[in-house]
Parts: C-alpha cells; sequence; structure tokens
C-alpha cells in the first residue's frame, strides 16, 4: 500500500488567521495519525507565514509515525532537520516568497550542491527525498546526488487530469519506472486529490509515498477529516 502523509500546513494558516492556538497543531497531528495516517508533513518557510520553526520542535515528539519535513535547505533549514531528526527530508527549491512549490530541481545544474546536502543528512540517519518534474534527466541527476528517493512534482497531472487529459500520466509513468530501475523510492504530491488519486497511485509502480495537505484539508471542510483520511487510505490500498 501506497502511504499516506498528511501535510498540516494549511492548519497553521488558519490557526495564524487568528493569532493564538484555534486549530490546535499539535491535537490535530496526534488526530490525523489516530485516524490512520501513515505520517505527517509539513514545509517550513524562511517567514513563517504557516508552519513556524519551533512547531517542528514541538511536532517531534507528537508524530510516532513518519515524520517529513520539506523545504529548501538553507542553512536555518538545515540546522532545524539535523535539531528535529525527522524521519524524512523533502528537498524543495522554493524561491522566497513563492505561494507554494512551482517546480522541480534542477538536478543536473545543482548536482554538487545537492550532493553535500543528502551527504550531511544521510550522515545523520535521516532519509532524503529530492522534488523534482518527470523529466528522466532530472531522475538521473537525482541519482548521482545519492539520494535515497525522489518526490514527482504533480501539479501538471492534477491540473491536465481535471481537464480530462489522462495522457498527462505518461511522463510520470516513465519517470517512475526509470527511478525504479535506478533504484530511487518514489514519493509523490502537489495537487494530488481524492479525485485524482487512485488514477495516479495505478499507473505509478512502486509509489511508496504520498504527501498530501491543501487538497485533503479542503475535502474535510464538506466531508470531516477523519473520513477523508480513510477515504485517501482507501484509493491508496
Amino acid at each position: 500500500m501506497t502511504k499516506l502523509s498528511v501535510n498540516i500546513n494549511k492548519i497553521a494558516t488558519l490557526r495564524n488567521a487568528r493569532g493564538g492556538n484555534v486549530p490546535n497543531l499539535l491535537q490535530v497531528a496526534a488526530d490525523i495519525q489516530k485516524y490512520g495516517a501513515n505520517g505527517i508533513t509539513i514545509h517550513p518557510r524562511p517567514d513563517e507565514r504557516h508552519i513556524r520553526y519551533q512547531d517542528a520542535r514541538d511536532l517531534k515528539p507528537i508524530v510516532y509515525t513518519e515524520f517529513n519535513i520539506e523545504g529548501n535547505p538553507q542553512h536555518n533549514f538545515i540546522d532545524l532537520v539535523l535539531e528535529c531528526q525527522p524521519t524524512q527530508v523533502t528537498l524543495v527549491p522554493d524561491a522566497i516568497g513563492a505561494i507554494t512549490s512551482s517546480a522541480g530541481w534542477d538536478t543536473v545544474k545543482n548536482q554538487v550542491y545537492l550532493t553535500e546536502v543528502v551527504a550531511e543528512f544521510k550522515r545523520n540517519g535521516i532519509r532524503t527525498s529530492i522534488f523534482v518534474d518527470p523529466v528522466l534527466e532530472m531522475i538521473e541527476g537525482a541519482k548521482k546526488t545519492g539520494t535515497d528517493r525522489i518526490e514527482l512534482y504533480t501539479e501538471a497531472f492534477a491540473h491536465q487530469f481535471g481537464l480530462g487529459n489522462l495522457k498527462a500520466i505518461e511522463p510520470y509513468t516513465k519517470a517512475s519506472i526509470l527511478a525504479n530501475d535506478l533504484g530511487l523510492g518514489i514519493n509523490a504530491g502537489h495537487d494530488l486529490s481524492l479525485e485524482n488519486i487512485k488514477f495516479f497511485k495505478d499507473n505509478i509502480p512502486n509509489l511508496l509515498e504520498v504527501s498530501i495537505g491543501h487538497a485533503l484539508i479542503a475535502e474535510a471542510l464538506y466531508l470531516g477529516l477523519d473520513n477523508v483520511v480513510n477515504m485517501y487510505l482507501q484509493k491508496l490500498k
């Protein structure tokens, strides 16, 4: 079964909107795990507009499933990850001030830098994943960094799937076949939803994990958080 890691950034956004502690981020993380999710993902950004660096520290004793911290590996982020010792760190090339992630790494141009960062995390026993577009050259470049996994950036697939273009899955299937051949684990995330998750999973061989936040939390407004987590788990079987 493909694992479901729930990104709780949107819970932090809602909390921060009022300046208090409602909803309680730690309680939501505990509840999501109780409902059956296989992991918790956070993506702190330098401006801390949703997840704060202190949230990562506070979540460490709460997350008993897989703890995944995403972000651009700048100095403060690297220090935070080494302090928190999550199960996995996902390297994402966020631009300063970006609303959300918009592209994967160029693993060829950034190969030396990524190799150094990956090595530092792996020396500390932290599994590494690199956020990439479904481009074969980028998959090959990721392999050369020594990373354990890649995370396929799925926005393009999700957009085209919503338009009825099922062939949009093809670059992702080819990328996953190559990743499997190279011995890379495969994660995926960005704009995956209840509408498209089963089709995506069924066409990606050996998909290990998906990280889903925005869609899952939006769907939970109508259907309830416990219910939605378990609807995803059913589709990921």
